[in-house]
């Protein structure tokens, strides 16, 4: 994916600003984290109109400084003439890897899914077909299974179906839970998925919103974890510090254990995850 590889296979996701204030501090992160030799910067996907223009917007921010980049791609709520016009722009930008997701359901859909295509299996198939192997392709994993899975074997499947659709590896969503990790590969490497699974890798930085994310995505938070941040009330510095040490615990277990790498959620930041990386590597 990258000319210069990290041996960690370190990787960082953007969300694109919806201000120029925004977009200006981007470039101070963006260059920040790239003194990590990352093998890609990810960009999350904004469904149709001016959160498109953002991504793609965002993309651009990342790419001029010639960093490897990895826009997110989602089908829920779009027809194929409109993902195959991204997909061609994508490679007229140089862009040759993508992040392929289903996206979150629009409410009073149900499981079905909105669009000429409704999973993530069927957005990868339609990448393929449309692209060949020009773009190397991530999708998401859920060690803790997918909230809206209704059951872990049905979601270890639909798991497995997505891979072998035509993904080159996945990225997981958060956890705090090593061992969580660890059993899920366990199971998906006996059902034949040999390719690499990168942990998702969320700081800790404010337990206000980190327990708003973790409640709309399913991903535990650890009780002892929990209590420990309520303790510290609006004390933002007892947080951080808390709050890094747990991270940075959690990645060195991971990688201890034969983790490819590991994709960090920035949330725009550069401090937080810079701070983990010399725990990890200094």
């Amino acid at each position: 994916m990258s000319t210069q590889e990290h041996p960690l296979g370190i990787s960082f996701e953007f969300f694109p600003p919806n201000t120029d204030a925004g977009r200006d501090k981007l470039f101070g992160v963006r260059d920040a984290l790239a003194t990590r030799a990352p093998r890609f910067f990810s960009v999350t996907y904004g469904a149709g109109g001016s959160t498109q223009d953002r991504t793609l917007n965002t993309v651009r921010t990342v790419r001029e400084a010639g960093y490897t980049t990895a826009p997110h791609l989602s089908c829920i709520g779009s027809d194929k003439g409109v993902l195959r016009e991204l997909l061609s722009r994508y490679r007229q930008e140089g862009i040759d890897s993508l992040v392929a997701l289903r996206g979150d359901l629009p409410s009073g859909t149900g499981g079905g899914g909105t669009g000429q295509l409704r999973y993530a299996n069927e957005l990868v198939e339609f990448i393929r077909e449309e692209t060949g192997d020009h773009f190397e392709i991530a999708v998401a994993a859920y060690p803790e299974s997918h909230p809206q899975a209704q059951n872990l074997d049905k979601d270890l499947a639909n798991f497995v179906r997505k891979m072998k659709s035509g993904a080159d590896f996945a990225i997981t969503q958060y956890f705090f839970s090593a061992e969580a990790y660890f059993h899920f590969v366990e199971r998906v490497r006996a059902l034949g998925v040999e390719a690499p699974i990168v942990p998702g890798i969320m700081p800790i930085t404010n337990y206000t919103k980190l327990a708003r994310f973790s409640d709309a995505c399913g991903a535990e938070i650890p009780r002892w974890i929990r209590k420990q941040l309520e303790s510290y009330g609006d004390d933002s510095e007892a947080i951080g510090a808390f709050g890094e040490d747990v991270v940075s615990r959690l990645c060195q277990r991971l990688l201890d254990g034969g983790a490819p790498g590991l994709h960090f959620y920035t949330l725009n930041q550069s401090t937080p995850c810079l701070r983990i990386l010399d725990n990890i590597t200094g």
